[in-house]
Protein backbone atom coordinates (compact mmCIF):
# COMPACT_ATOMS: atom_id res chain seq x y z
CA UNK A 1 0.00 0.00 0.00
CA UNK A 2 1.23 3.34 -1.36
CA UNK A 3 2.25 6.59 1.55
CA UNK A 4 -0.89 8.14 -0.32
CA UNK A 5 -3.40 5.34 0.18
CA UNK A 6 -2.42 4.81 3.56
CA UNK A 7 -3.03 8.28 4.04
CA UNK A 8 -6.34 8.29 2.25
CA UNK A 9 -7.34 5.37 4.85
CA UNK A 10 -6.36 6.97 7.89
CA UNK A 11 -8.09 10.38 6.85
CA UNK A 12 -11.58 7.93 6.36
CA UNK A 13 -11.32 6.01 9.13
CA UNK A 14 -10.79 8.99 11.18
CA UNK A 15 -13.76 10.71 9.69
CA UNK A 16 -15.76 7.26 9.93
CA UNK A 17 -15.00 7.61 14.23
CA UNK A 18 -15.00 11.09 14.41
CA UNK A 19 -19.16 10.77 13.10
CA UNK A 20 -19.64 7.88 15.08
CA UNK A 21 -18.49 9.49 18.41
CA UNK A 22 -21.19 12.54 16.92
CA UNK A 23 -23.90 10.43 17.14
CA UNK A 24 -23.21 8.62 20.07
CA UNK A 25 -25.26 8.71 23.44
CA UNK A 26 -24.22 8.42 26.64
CA UNK A 27 -26.75 6.73 28.91
CA UNK A 28 -27.91 9.04 31.94
CA UNK A 29 -26.70 6.67 34.57
CA UNK A 30 -23.07 7.24 32.72
CA UNK A 31 -23.25 11.17 32.27
CA UNK A 32 -24.99 11.99 35.67
CA UNK A 33 -22.24 9.84 37.47
CA UNK A 34 -19.96 12.34 39.68
CA UNK A 35 -16.78 10.49 38.75
CA UNK A 36 -18.32 11.16 35.25
CA UNK A 37 -18.92 14.85 36.07
CA UNK A 38 -15.65 15.20 38.11
CA UNK A 39 -13.80 13.86 35.22
CA UNK A 40 -15.12 16.41 32.67
CA UNK A 41 -14.53 18.74 34.79
CA UNK A 42 -10.84 17.81 35.15
CA UNK A 43 -10.22 18.45 31.64
CA UNK A 44 -12.35 21.76 30.98
CA UNK A 45 -9.78 23.35 33.63
CA UNK A 46 -6.28 21.59 31.85
CA UNK A 47 -7.88 23.31 28.88
CA UNK A 48 -8.19 26.65 30.38
CA UNK A 49 -4.06 26.70 31.97
CA UNK A 50 -2.05 29.38 30.56
CA UNK A 51 1.64 28.87 29.51
CA UNK A 52 3.32 31.48 31.11
CA UNK A 53 6.85 32.29 30.07
CA UNK A 54 8.43 34.02 33.08
CA UNK A 55 8.86 32.87 36.69
CA UNK A 56 9.81 35.76 39.15
CA UNK A 57 9.96 33.16 42.18
CA UNK A 58 10.59 29.60 42.47
CA UNK A 59 9.77 27.32 44.74
CA UNK A 60 11.22 23.94 45.08
CA UNK A 61 9.38 21.48 47.30
CA UNK A 62 11.30 18.26 48.07
CA UNK A 63 9.45 15.83 50.17
CA UNK A 64 12.31 13.58 51.37
CA UNK A 65 11.45 9.81 50.52
CA UNK A 66 7.66 10.94 49.46
CA UNK A 67 7.48 8.16 47.10
CA UNK A 68 3.63 7.83 45.24
CA UNK A 69 2.48 5.23 47.73
CA UNK A 70 3.66 7.54 50.31
CA UNK A 71 1.16 9.96 48.57
CA UNK A 72 -1.70 7.68 48.15
CA UNK A 73 -1.46 6.76 51.44
CA UNK A 74 -1.25 10.21 52.81
CA UNK A 75 -4.09 11.29 50.83
CA UNK A 76 -6.07 8.51 52.17
CA UNK A 77 -4.85 9.14 55.65
CA UNK A 78 -5.66 12.99 55.67
CA UNK A 79 -9.45 12.49 53.75
CA UNK A 80 -9.45 9.93 57.00
CA UNK A 81 -8.81 12.87 59.79
CA UNK A 82 -11.13 15.03 57.78
CA UNK A 83 -13.99 12.14 58.70
CA UNK A 84 -14.00 10.49 54.91
CA UNK A 85 -13.62 7.48 53.46
CA UNK A 86 -10.26 9.21 52.63
CA UNK A 87 -9.54 7.48 48.82
CA UNK A 88 -11.03 10.73 47.53
CA UNK A 89 -9.08 13.31 49.05
CA UNK A 90 -6.77 15.33 47.30
CA UNK A 91 -3.31 16.58 49.09
CA UNK A 92 -2.70 20.42 48.16
CA UNK A 93 -0.35 19.81 45.70
CA UNK A 94 -2.13 16.92 43.59
CA UNK A 95 -4.54 20.01 42.17
CA UNK A 96 -1.56 21.29 40.29
CA UNK A 97 -2.52 21.10 36.81
CA UNK A 98 0.54 19.71 35.31
CA UNK A 99 2.47 16.51 36.81
CA UNK A 100 4.73 13.51 35.60
CA UNK A 101 7.32 10.75 36.56
CA UNK A 102 11.12 11.11 37.53
CA UNK A 103 13.60 8.46 37.04
CA UNK A 104 15.62 8.71 40.31
CA UNK A 105 18.93 6.29 39.74
CA UNK A 106 22.28 8.09 40.57
CA UNK A 107 25.40 7.27 38.37
CA UNK A 108 26.22 4.59 40.13
CA UNK A 109 23.25 3.24 42.01
CA UNK A 110 20.05 1.71 41.01
CA UNK A 111 18.52 2.64 43.95
CA UNK A 112 19.89 6.35 44.53
CA UNK A 113 20.63 8.14 47.86
CA UNK A 114 18.86 11.96 49.00
CA UNK A 115 22.76 13.51 47.60
CA UNK A 116 23.13 12.49 44.38
CA UNK A 117 19.26 12.73 43.80
CA UNK A 118 19.04 16.31 44.98
CA UNK A 119 22.99 17.19 43.41
CA UNK A 120 21.01 16.57 39.95
CA UNK A 121 17.64 18.62 40.97
CA UNK A 122 19.86 21.62 42.14
CA UNK A 123 22.70 21.76 39.22
CA UNK A 124 21.21 19.58 36.01
CA UNK A 125 24.22 16.74 36.62
CA UNK A 126 23.78 13.36 37.93
CA UNK A 127 26.28 12.03 40.04
CA UNK A 128 27.23 9.16 42.56
CA UNK A 129 25.48 8.43 45.74
CA UNK A 130 26.82 10.19 49.23
CA UNK A 131 28.64 12.87 46.51
CA UNK A 132 27.18 16.37 47.14
CA UNK A 133 27.57 19.09 43.64
CA UNK A 134 30.52 17.20 42.65
CA UNK A 135 30.70 15.95 39.13
CA UNK A 136 30.43 11.74 38.64
CA UNK A 137 33.97 11.43 37.74
CA UNK A 138 35.68 11.68 41.19
CA UNK A 139 35.26 9.33 44.08
CA UNK A 140 32.67 9.34 46.82
CA UNK A 141 34.79 10.98 50.04
CA UNK A 142 37.90 11.60 47.85
CA UNK A 143 39.03 15.49 48.33
CA UNK A 144 41.55 15.38 46.13
CA UNK A 145 40.17 13.80 43.14
CA UNK A 146 36.67 16.38 43.98
CA UNK A 147 38.73 19.40 43.47
CA UNK A 148 38.12 21.16 40.02
CA UNK A 149 34.95 19.08 39.45
CA UNK A 150 32.86 21.16 41.31
CA UNK A 151 29.21 22.32 40.30
CA UNK A 152 26.75 25.58 40.15
CA UNK A 153 23.96 25.31 42.10
CA UNK A 154 20.49 27.13 41.59
CA UNK A 155 20.72 28.79 44.55
CA UNK A 156 24.10 30.26 43.39
CA UNK A 157 22.61 31.41 40.24
CA UNK A 158 19.62 32.68 41.94
CA UNK A 159 21.97 34.71 44.03
CA UNK A 160 24.30 36.16 41.02
CA UNK A 161 20.79 37.11 39.52
CA UNK A 162 20.07 39.12 42.76
CA UNK A 163 17.23 37.21 43.55
CA UNK A 164 16.26 36.57 47.32
CA UNK A 165 17.22 32.87 48.27
CA UNK A 166 15.61 30.30 50.91
CA UNK A 167 16.37 26.88 52.52
CA UNK A 168 14.03 25.27 54.73
CA UNK A 169 14.10 21.42 56.20
CA UNK A 170 12.96 19.74 59.16
CA UNK A 171 16.15 17.56 58.92
CA UNK A 172 19.39 19.46 60.10
CA UNK A 173 20.30 21.87 57.83
CA UNK A 174 23.29 20.63 56.69
CA UNK A 175 21.92 17.09 55.89
CA UNK A 176 22.13 15.69 52.11
CA UNK A 177 19.29 17.50 50.63
CA UNK A 178 19.08 20.93 52.16
CA UNK A 179 22.95 21.00 51.60
CA UNK A 180 22.80 20.22 48.25
CA UNK A 181 21.51 23.86 47.57
CA UNK A 182 24.66 25.19 48.49
CA UNK A 183 27.65 22.72 49.61
CA UNK A 184 30.39 20.73 47.52
CA UNK A 185 31.68 18.21 49.51
CA UNK A 186 32.46 14.48 48.06
CA UNK A 187 31.20 12.95 51.27
CA UNK A 188 28.21 13.82 52.56
CA UNK A 189 28.98 13.38 56.15
CA UNK A 190 31.01 16.09 56.24
CA UNK A 191 28.65 17.98 58.31
CA UNK A 192 30.88 19.76 60.28
CA UNK A 193 34.67 19.30 60.98
CA UNK A 194 34.13 16.30 63.40
CA UNK A 195 33.64 14.11 60.24
CA UNK A 196 36.19 15.99 58.37
CA UNK A 197 39.26 13.66 57.75
CA UNK A 198 42.91 15.47 58.47
CA UNK A 199 43.65 14.95 54.88
CA UNK A 200 41.03 16.95 53.69
CA UNK A 201 41.24 19.74 55.92
CA UNK A 202 44.76 19.72 54.51
CA UNK A 203 43.64 19.76 51.17
CA UNK A 204 40.86 22.83 51.89
CA UNK A 205 37.66 20.79 51.54
CA UNK A 206 35.32 22.41 53.98
CA UNK A 207 32.30 20.80 55.76
CA UNK A 208 29.07 21.55 54.97
CA UNK A 209 28.31 23.92 57.88
CA UNK A 210 31.25 26.22 57.29
CA UNK A 211 30.58 26.37 54.43
CA UNK A 212 26.60 27.90 54.74
CA UNK A 213 27.75 30.48 57.26
CA UNK A 214 30.61 31.19 54.47
CA UNK A 215 28.71 31.23 51.40
CA UNK A 216 29.83 34.01 49.31
CA UNK A 217 27.69 34.09 46.14
CA UNK A 218 25.66 37.32 46.14
CA UNK A 219 24.52 38.61 48.88
CA UNK A 220 24.69 35.15 50.74
CA UNK A 221 21.78 33.36 51.68
CA UNK A 222 18.72 34.81 53.17
CA UNK A 223 17.10 32.35 55.20
CA UNK A 224 18.18 29.14 56.39
CA UNK A 225 15.76 27.41 58.95
CA UNK A 226 15.82 23.80 59.98
CA UNK A 227 17.55 21.38 62.22
CA UNK A 228 21.41 20.70 62.72
CA UNK A 229 22.83 22.97 65.69
CA UNK A 230 25.03 20.85 67.11
CA UNK A 231 27.38 21.17 63.69
CA UNK A 232 27.93 24.75 64.03
CA UNK A 233 29.20 25.41 67.71
CA UNK A 234 31.98 23.81 69.22
CA UNK A 235 32.06 20.84 71.09
CA UNK A 236 32.81 22.71 74.25
CA UNK A 237 29.31 24.33 74.24
CA UNK A 238 26.39 23.42 75.06
CA UNK A 239 23.18 24.39 73.70
CA UNK A 240 19.46 25.55 74.61
CA UNK A 241 18.63 21.97 74.81
CA UNK A 242 21.96 20.83 77.36
CA UNK A 243 23.28 19.39 74.06
CA UNK A 244 27.09 19.53 73.44
CA UNK A 245 28.18 21.09 69.93
CA UNK A 246 30.27 18.60 67.44
CA UNK A 247 32.91 21.49 66.11
CA UNK A 248 36.41 20.73 67.07
CA UNK A 249 37.75 23.59 65.93
CA UNK A 250 36.42 25.61 68.36
CA UNK A 251 34.13 28.27 66.19
CA UNK A 252 31.17 28.52 66.84
CA UNK A 253 29.63 29.16 63.75
CA UNK A 254 26.09 31.21 64.91
CA UNK A 255 27.95 33.86 66.23
CA UNK A 256 29.83 34.09 62.83
CA UNK A 257 27.04 34.21 61.29
CA UNK A 258 25.57 37.01 63.33
CA UNK A 259 28.61 39.48 63.05
CA UNK A 260 29.24 38.71 59.26
CA UNK A 261 25.34 40.19 58.57
CA UNK A 262 24.89 42.63 61.92
CA UNK A 263 25.16 45.13 59.39
CA UNK A 264 21.80 43.25 57.41
CA UNK A 265 19.21 43.26 59.70
CA UNK A 266 19.70 39.65 60.06
CA UNK A 267 18.22 37.45 63.17
CA UNK A 268 19.16 34.00 64.66
CA UNK A 269 16.66 32.11 66.56
CA UNK A 270 16.58 28.52 68.43
CA UNK A 271 13.28 28.31 69.26
CA UNK A 272 8.98 28.75 68.66
CA UNK A 273 8.94 32.08 70.75
CA UNK A 274 11.80 33.78 69.00
CA UNK A 275 10.27 32.43 65.69
CA UNK A 276 6.73 34.04 66.38
CA UNK A 277 8.45 37.43 67.47
CA UNK A 278 10.29 37.43 64.74
CA UNK A 279 9.32 41.12 62.71
CA UNK A 280 9.66 39.80 58.43
CA UNK A 281 8.95 42.99 58.07
CA UNK A 282 12.36 44.51 59.46
CA UNK A 283 14.78 41.47 58.79
CA UNK A 284 16.35 40.70 55.77
CA UNK A 285 18.34 37.62 57.02
CA UNK A 286 17.20 34.51 59.17
CA UNK A 287 19.28 31.63 60.31
CA UNK A 288 16.90 29.64 62.51
CA UNK A 289 18.58 26.29 64.12
CA UNK A 290 15.55 24.74 66.10
CA UNK A 291 17.02 21.26 67.20
CA UNK A 292 20.75 19.75 68.12
CA UNK A 293 20.09 17.37 65.37
CA UNK A 294 16.97 16.97 63.17
CA UNK A 295 13.55 18.88 64.27
CA UNK A 296 10.79 16.80 65.66
CA UNK A 297 8.02 14.72 63.93
CA UNK A 298 4.81 16.52 63.13
CA UNK A 299 3.55 14.40 66.14
CA UNK A 300 5.95 15.35 68.53
CA UNK A 301 6.58 18.76 68.05
CA UNK A 302 4.48 19.41 71.33
CA UNK A 303 6.65 17.34 73.24
CA UNK A 304 9.69 19.54 72.58
CA UNK A 305 11.43 20.97 74.98
CA UNK A 306 12.33 24.44 73.29
CA UNK A 307 9.53 24.76 70.76
CA UNK A 308 9.59 24.23 67.48
CA UNK A 309 7.42 26.25 64.47
CA UNK A 310 5.82 23.69 61.79
CA UNK A 311 6.72 23.40 58.46
CA UNK A 312 4.09 25.57 56.96
CA UNK A 313 4.73 28.19 59.45
CA UNK A 314 8.13 28.13 58.99
CA UNK A 315 7.43 28.23 54.74
CA UNK A 316 4.74 31.30 55.07
CA UNK A 317 7.22 33.52 57.56
CA UNK A 318 10.02 32.87 54.81
CA UNK A 319 8.18 33.99 51.96
CA UNK A 320 7.35 37.12 54.02
CA UNK A 321 11.16 37.99 54.46
CA UNK A 322 12.11 36.95 51.07
CA UNK A 323 9.37 38.19 48.64
CA UNK A 324 10.16 41.84 50.04
CA UNK A 325 13.09 42.00 46.87
CA UNK A 326 11.48 43.00 43.74
CA UNK A 327 14.03 40.73 41.91
CA UNK A 328 12.06 37.58 42.93
CA UNK A 329 13.31 34.60 45.14
CA UNK A 330 14.15 31.37 45.29
CA UNK A 331 13.08 28.92 47.96
CA UNK A 332 13.66 25.12 48.40
CA UNK A 333 11.78 23.86 51.09
CA UNK A 334 12.43 20.37 52.41
CA UNK A 335 10.09 18.01 55.41
CA UNK A 336 13.23 15.50 55.85
CA UNK A 337 11.54 13.33 58.19
CA UNK A 338 9.28 11.58 55.60
CA UNK A 339 12.37 9.83 55.44
CA UNK A 340 13.02 9.04 58.95
CA UNK A 341 9.59 7.80 59.86
CA UNK A 342 9.96 4.89 56.66
CA UNK A 343 13.76 4.24 57.76
CA UNK A 344 11.88 3.41 60.93
CA UNK A 345 9.27 1.63 59.37
CA UNK A 346 6.86 3.89 61.09
CA UNK A 347 3.99 4.52 58.50
CA UNK A 348 1.98 6.65 60.95
CA UNK A 349 5.16 9.67 61.58
CA UNK A 350 6.03 9.18 57.98
CA UNK A 351 2.08 9.94 56.61
CA UNK A 352 2.01 12.75 58.93
CA UNK A 353 4.81 14.65 58.10
CA UNK A 354 3.79 13.94 54.68
CA UNK A 355 0.05 15.82 55.11
CA UNK A 356 2.08 18.46 57.13
CA UNK A 357 4.10 18.62 54.09
CA UNK A 358 1.24 18.89 51.63
CA UNK A 359 -0.10 21.94 54.21
CA UNK A 360 3.57 24.04 53.32
CA UNK A 361 2.99 23.69 50.00
CA UNK A 362 -0.74 25.11 50.80
CA UNK A 363 1.00 27.84 52.34
CA UNK A 364 3.33 28.48 49.64
CA UNK A 365 0.33 28.45 47.29
CA UNK A 366 -1.38 31.49 49.84
CA UNK A 367 0.98 33.62 49.84
CA UNK A 368 2.22 34.29 45.79
CA UNK A 369 0.80 34.70 42.84
CA UNK A 370 0.48 31.75 40.53
CA UNK A 371 0.64 33.80 37.86
CA UNK A 372 4.54 34.80 38.85
CA UNK A 373 5.41 31.98 41.16
CA UNK A 374 6.61 28.35 39.51
CA UNK A 375 5.93 25.67 42.48
CA UNK A 376 6.85 22.20 41.53
CA UNK A 377 6.43 19.94 44.32
CA UNK A 378 8.34 16.41 43.79
CA UNK A 379 10.89 14.10 46.30
CA UNK A 380 14.60 13.36 45.85
CA UNK A 381 13.40 9.26 45.93
CA UNK A 382 10.74 6.21 47.20
CA UNK A 383 10.83 3.85 49.77
CA UNK A 384 10.32 0.08 49.87
CA UNK A 385 6.76 1.14 51.20
CA UNK A 386 3.53 -0.57 50.01
CA UNK A 387 -0.23 -0.75 49.90
CA UNK A 388 -1.73 -4.04 49.38
CA UNK A 389 -4.14 -6.33 50.15
CA UNK A 390 -7.91 -6.25 48.70
CA UNK A 391 -9.34 -3.77 51.74
CA UNK A 392 -12.87 -2.48 51.72
CA UNK A 393 -13.13 1.45 50.34
CA UNK A 394 -12.46 3.46 53.86
CA UNK A 395 -10.36 1.14 55.11
CA UNK A 396 -8.23 2.35 57.46
CA UNK A 397 -5.31 3.19 55.81
CA UNK A 398 -3.31 1.80 59.37
CA UNK A 399 -5.78 -0.79 60.55
CA UNK A 400 -5.88 -4.40 58.99
CA UNK A 401 -7.33 -5.50 56.13
CA UNK A 402 -10.78 -5.95 56.20
CA UNK A 403 -12.25 -7.17 52.66
CA UNK A 404 -15.83 -7.24 50.34
CA UNK A 405 -17.82 -10.38 50.54
CA UNK A 406 -18.90 -12.19 47.24
CA UNK A 407 -21.49 -9.56 46.30
CA UNK A 408 -18.70 -6.55 46.99
CA UNK A 409 -20.38 -5.75 50.00
CA UNK A 410 -17.95 -4.89 53.18
CA UNK A 411 -16.98 -7.29 55.67
CA UNK A 412 -16.78 -6.36 59.77
CA UNK A 413 -14.15 -8.95 60.53
CA UNK A 414 -10.55 -8.60 59.20
CA UNK A 415 -9.07 -11.17 56.19
CA UNK A 416 -6.54 -13.40 57.51
CA UNK A 417 -3.50 -14.70 55.41
CA UNK A 418 -2.23 -17.89 54.43
CA UNK A 419 -1.19 -18.09 58.08
CA UNK A 420 -3.74 -17.62 59.69
CA UNK A 421 -3.36 -14.02 61.24
CA UNK A 422 -4.26 -10.67 60.19
CA UNK A 423 -2.49 -8.28 58.13
CA UNK A 424 -1.95 -4.72 57.63
CA UNK A 425 -2.94 -2.46 54.61
CA UNK A 426 0.78 -0.77 54.55
CA UNK A 427 4.07 -2.64 55.50
CA UNK A 428 7.44 -2.58 54.39
CA UNK A 429 9.92 -5.00 51.95
CA UNK A 430 12.32 -4.51 54.32
CA UNK A 431 13.38 -3.35 57.74
CA UNK A 432 13.49 -2.96 61.40
CA UNK A 433 9.78 -4.54 61.59
CA UNK A 434 7.49 -4.73 63.84
CA UNK A 435 7.64 -2.70 67.22
CA UNK A 436 4.64 -1.31 69.21
CA UNK A 437 5.12 1.64 71.55
CA UNK A 438 1.67 2.79 71.88
CA UNK A 439 0.74 5.92 71.07
CA UNK A 440 2.60 9.36 71.37
CA UNK A 441 5.85 7.04 71.91
CA UNK A 442 9.00 5.58 69.49
CA UNK A 443 9.32 8.88 67.92
CA UNK A 444 12.96 8.00 66.60
CA UNK A 445 13.28 4.71 66.82
CA UNK A 446 15.18 3.99 63.65
CA UNK A 447 17.50 1.56 64.70
CA UNK A 448 15.84 -0.14 67.69
CA UNK A 449 16.64 -3.69 68.40
CA UNK A 450 13.86 -4.49 70.15
CA UNK A 451 11.93 -4.47 66.79
CA UNK A 452 12.07 -7.55 64.66
CA UNK A 453 11.18 -8.44 61.47
CA UNK A 454 8.50 -11.20 60.10
CA UNK A 455 4.93 -12.10 61.05
CA UNK A 456 3.08 -11.24 64.08
CA UNK A 457 -0.25 -11.71 65.88
CA UNK A 458 -1.92 -8.35 65.52
CA UNK A 459 -5.52 -9.73 66.29
CA UNK A 460 -5.55 -7.27 69.48
CA UNK A 461 -2.73 -4.61 68.76
CA UNK A 462 -3.87 -1.33 67.30
CA UNK A 463 -2.40 -0.98 64.57
CA UNK A 464 -3.38 3.03 63.75
CA UNK A 465 -1.72 4.18 66.90
CA UNK A 466 2.04 6.72 65.76
CA UNK A 467 3.94 4.43 68.29
CA UNK A 468 2.89 1.19 65.41
CA UNK A 469 6.06 0.05 63.30
CA UNK A 470 4.75 -2.01 60.44
CA UNK A 471 5.55 -5.54 59.78
CA UNK A 472 8.70 -6.09 57.28
CA UNK A 473 9.56 -9.18 55.18
CA UNK A 474 13.33 -8.84 55.23
CA UNK A 475 15.35 -8.13 58.36
CA UNK A 476 17.88 -4.82 57.91
CA UNK A 477 19.29 -2.47 60.74
CA UNK A 478 17.35 0.18 58.68
CA UNK A 479 14.53 0.06 55.70
CA UNK A 480 15.87 1.26 52.71
CA UNK A 481 15.10 3.52 49.95
CA UNK A 482 13.17 2.23 46.61
CA UNK A 483 14.56 2.45 43.14
CA UNK A 484 11.30 3.41 41.36
CA UNK A 485 10.51 6.55 39.62
CA UNK A 486 8.71 9.21 41.85
CA UNK A 487 5.98 11.90 40.90
CA UNK A 488 6.49 15.78 40.07
CA UNK A 489 4.12 18.11 40.31
CA UNK A 490 3.62 22.08 39.21
CA UNK A 491 2.09 24.96 38.85
CA UNK A 492 2.51 28.66 38.08
CA UNK A 493 5.46 29.82 34.72
CA UNK A 494 7.01 27.19 33.28
CA UNK A 495 5.38 24.25 34.75
CA UNK A 496 3.97 23.18 31.40
CA UNK A 497 7.44 21.65 30.79
CA UNK A 498 7.03 19.16 33.33
CA UNK A 499 5.43 16.47 31.47
CA UNK A 500 5.61 12.75 30.44
CA UNK A 501 8.49 10.36 32.32
CA UNK A 502 12.10 12.63 32.87
CA UNK A 503 15.19 12.03 33.86
CA UNK A 504 15.59 14.40 37.76
CA UNK A 505 18.60 16.61 36.74
CA UNK A 506 15.77 17.48 33.93
CA UNK A 507 14.15 19.53 36.98
CA UNK A 508 17.26 21.64 37.18
CA UNK A 509 16.84 22.85 33.19
CA UNK A 510 13.31 23.57 33.94
CA UNK A 511 13.45 25.89 36.69
CA UNK A 512 16.54 27.72 35.16
CA UNK A 513 14.01 28.19 32.09
CA UNK A 514 11.42 29.85 33.55
CA UNK A 515 13.28 31.76 35.73
CA UNK A 516 15.88 32.61 33.26
CA UNK A 517 18.52 32.09 35.91
CA UNK A 518 21.44 31.13 33.97
CA UNK A 519 20.50 34.41 31.49
CA UNK A 520 19.13 33.33 28.70
CA UNK A 521 16.21 30.31 27.92
CA UNK A 522 17.29 27.39 25.94
CA UNK A 523 16.26 28.00 22.38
Amino acid sequence: MSSMTKTIVVSALSAIIASNAQASIIPDAQKTSSWFVDGQTAIAKQLQQKKQERAKNVIVFVGDGMGISTITAARIFAGQLAGNSGEEYALSFETFPYSGHVKTYNTNQQTPDSAGTMTAMMTGVKTKAGVINIAPDTDRASCETAQGYELKTAIELAEEKGMATGIISTARITHATPAATYAKVPERNWESDNNLPDYAVTLGCKDIAAQLVEFEVGDGIDVAMGGGRRHFIPETKTDIEGKNGKRKDGRDLTIEWQQRYQQQAAAYIENQAQFDNLDTANVNKVLALFNSSHMQYETDRVNDVAGEPSLSEMTSKAIDVLSKDDDGFFLMVESGRIDHGHHAGNAYRALEDTVEFANAVQAAMDKTNADETLIIVTADHSHVFTIAGYPQRGNDILGLVKGTDANGNPLDEPTLAKDGMPYTTVGYTNGLGYADYGQGNGGDQRYDDNAASGRYDLTTVDTSNSGFHQEALVPLSSETHAGEDISIHAQGPGAHLINGVIEQNVIFHIINQAAELSGKKYQ
